[in-house]
């Protein structure tokens, strides 16, 4: 085992902060063995980079792209979204009016926390009814994270406006968009958050 902090391990905090949990959520996650870890001389924990990459390809997300950070690049659009079928229709959606952006989509609410750190998009897509997690949690922590502050959010739900009553406080402000009225409404949102064009 390594005995000193190499540029490749994060500290539980560093973990922490790029899935958008909780430090003891980390350490839990340490100790069933789904993050590969070791202690300093000093008794820190050290979390292996590789490990949180796998655990992040795991579920659903995808690895970052070195060197992203200060370059130029195409818009991201993540899409958080369980649903194979809604996956594709945003999939063609946008690869037919907006394929100057670059679409990412992550399959549950905890690779999607994680991606968003990863990404950085400019525009998030967030299903409320999502496994593993509560849509309106998923939300309002997106929207607390600092590095949410530059990206834009649209909420896709197959709930109906009453449904939609209990999550009221996490959608406030929030763009909502009604699954049977994606394709006619979702392109005018982008356009209008984005400022694209569109084809």
């Amino acid at each position: 085992m390594p005995t000193e902090t190499t540029t490749a391990d994060y500290t539980t905090l560093e973990v922490a902060r790029l899935l958008g949990m909780a430090v003891r959520s980390v350490q839990l996650m340490v100790d069933r063995g789904e993050l590969q870890a070791w202690k300093t001389p000093g008794g820190h924990r050290r979390i292996a980079r590789a490990s949180v990459q796998a655990w992040i390809e795991s579920r659903g997300g995808a690895p970052a792209a070195p060197g992203a950070r200060g370059t130029a690049r195409r818009p991201r659009l993540l899409l958080i979204e369980d649903s194979v079928h809604y996956q594709n229709l945003v999939a063609l959606l946008v690869a037919q009016q907006f394929p100057e952006l670059e679409l990412h989509v992550a399959r549950d609410g905890i690779a999607g926390l994680a991606m968003v750190g990863q990404l950085q998009p400019e525009l998030l897509l967030v299903d409320i009814l999502l496994p593993g997690i509560d849509g309106a949690a998923l939300i309002t922590s997106l929207r607390s994270q600092p590095q949410f502050a530059t990206s834009r959010l649209i909420v896709v739900t197959s709930l109906d406006e009453r449904q939609r009553e209990p999550y009221a406080f996490a959608l406030e402000g929030v763009p909502v968009v009604h699954k049977p009225e994606l394709v006619t409404r979702l392109p005018a949102l982008i356009k209008q958050l984005l400022g694209v064009a569109g084809q």
